[in-house]
């Protein structure tokens, strides 16, 4: 229980000057009684808020609405400042006329500066998980750039076809781990945004399925589907839709042993599609159920970390479906015996077509194109550009944002890939300067970079970069969107 010392307590004549002044009031602000006594209370008010005319409005606000509470900076009588949390309350007489006011003040400074501190520990773990991303997303760039090389190559010696496909699932893992701690990030920060549309339900499982056959293949699992045959639409944004489904299968996946068995379905309740994600795998214990969408938590925190992980794919899972207006849950019997996890979601049941995915370009009907590559990166630029030429293009590289304004002025590219981490001039200034070079006007800016905020695409638009596609790109996306270019 909180002792009336604790307390700052004081009382106001109705012009605000003080006539009662408690021994809290006198160690919170420093000034004894003598010394406040007849003076006007904006004495413990900071400049900035007498400035606002502070003092009044709190009078005023207490006179209006019965009182006024306000947490704010106090002025002690030494100059130095406490975070204050205060109600002022109007006295009045029995016929209604107003003695004054009392105040009641509480010092907060402790948890006003632990509130900062966590606040700006949020905004450094925002910039360094930025940071991060850029700083993943290049290597990761390069890596799979190269693969799409080998694998182009058609290899014929099956244990070299064996390690590439090892080392394309591996970074692909990582890539969904660095997408995965972002998307976290923007979610908890309320920056998260989806692009909703009508999809049907079944052609998003289709996709996140074929994403997860080449692990599913790896591994041994044998996997079975039942999908209803009359299509189910649901409100949502495809890829984050796909993404639910895509989490919830590698989990599957990896606490499945070898030759386990994974199954999905779709049934309807009434105006609810429910996808049942099943597997015979590792299970779940009972107490871990209720905590098992929870941030940072992992099922096997054995020391060999064999499973891997961040802890963050079904925290990802829960908001993601919650943000779909649906519900997810997951069940099990215990350890080894399986789990599965349960997502509903609403149905659609209006009329209005469902949005078709575009169809693919095909690289064969691709018009050769100059483009130009920008990428401080050697390996990520020059892989970029061995893969680009074997498609027929004219490629010409340069690694800073000078290289690429006077290649640009001689090559005449059609498509520039701009990298936006340049040394010295970043790329957006380079895309501005294109666009202002005489003859550029009709090339496409391509921004490919490991920076993938809503800022970072805001500010590619304000340069007039055309397209924002975020490392690593998939070689197939690229080939798309320059069919597009050349058509």
């Amino acid at each position: 229980m909180q002792n009336v010392k604790d307390y700052g307590i004081f009382m106001l004549d109705p012009q605000g000057l003080v006539v009662m002044w408690n021994t809290g009031a006198e160690r919170m602000f420093g000034y004894m009684s003598d010394e406040i006594l007849g003076q006007p209370f904006c004495l413990i008010f900071t400049p900035h808020d007498i400035e606002k005319l502070q003092p009044q409005f709190e009078m005023q606000e207490a006179r209006e609405k019965g009182r006024c509470e306000d947490e704010r900076w106090h002025r002690r009588k030494d100059g130095t400042e406490f975070w204050g949390s205060g109600v002022v309350t109007p006295l009045w007489t029995a016929d209604g006329q107003l003695r004054g006011f009392a105040k009641v003040v509480r010092d907060f400074t402790e948890r006003k500066r632990a509130e900062d501190a966590l606040a700006e520990a949020n905004q450094r773990k925002d910039e360094f998980l930025a940071m991060l991303s850029h700083e993943l997303r290049n290597p990761l760039g390069a890596i799979l750039t190269s693969i799409e090389l080998l694998k182009a190559d058609r290899l014929e010696n099956p244990e070299v076809t064996h390690v590439v496909g090892i080392v394309e699932r591996q970074a692909r893992l990582l890539v969904h781990m660095v997408n995965d701690l972002l998307d976290i990030a923007r979610i908890s920060k309320g920056t998260f945004q989806l692009s909703r549309t009508r999809v049907e339900l079944q052609t998003v499982l289709r996709h996140a399925i074929e994403a997860a056959q080449p692990n599913i293949q790896a591994q041994g699992h044998y996997l079975s589907v039942s999908l209803p045959d009359d299509p189910i639409s649901v409100d949502a944004d495809p890829s984050r839709l796909e993404q639910v489904f895509s989490n919830l299968l590698n989990n599957a996946i990896k606490y499945t042993d070898a030759g386990g068995q994974i199954s999905v379905t779709v049934t309807r309740d009434r105006q609810q599609a429910v996808v049942s994600v099943r597997d015979n795998g590792a299970g779940i214990l009972a107490e871990m159920l209720p905590r098992i969408f929870d941030l940072f938590v992992q099922v096997d925190r054995s020391l060999d970390r064999a499973q891997g992980g961040l802890g963050i794919g079904l925290t990802l899972v829960k908001r993601l479906v919650e943000a779909h207006g649906g519900r997810v849950e997951a069940h099990s019997e215990g350890i080894g015996h399986g789990s599965e996890f349960v997502v509903s979601l609403p149905v659609l049941t209006e009329t209005r077509p469902a949005a078709s995915k575009p169809a693919e370009g095909s690289p064969a009907s691709q018009q050769p194109l100059a483009i130009l590559v920008v990428d401080d990166s050697e390996d990520t630029a020059l892989s970029l550009a061995m893969i680009l030429r074997k498609q027929g293009h004219r490629v010409t590289v340069a690694h800073t944002g000078t290289d690429a304004l006077r290649l640009a002025h001689e090559c005449r590219p059609q498509a520039v890939l701009l990298d936006i981490g340049l040394p010295g001039m970043d790329g957006y200034r380079v895309a501005e300067h294109l666009r202002a070079q005489e003859g550029l006007e009709a090339t496409t800016l391509i921004a490919m970079t490991g920076y993938g905020q809503e800022e970072d695409q805001h500010r590619s638009r304000l340069a007039g970069i055309d397209h924002h596609l975020v490392k690593p790109v998939g070689i197939a996306e690229l080939t798309q969107l320059l069919v597009q270019v050349s058509a």
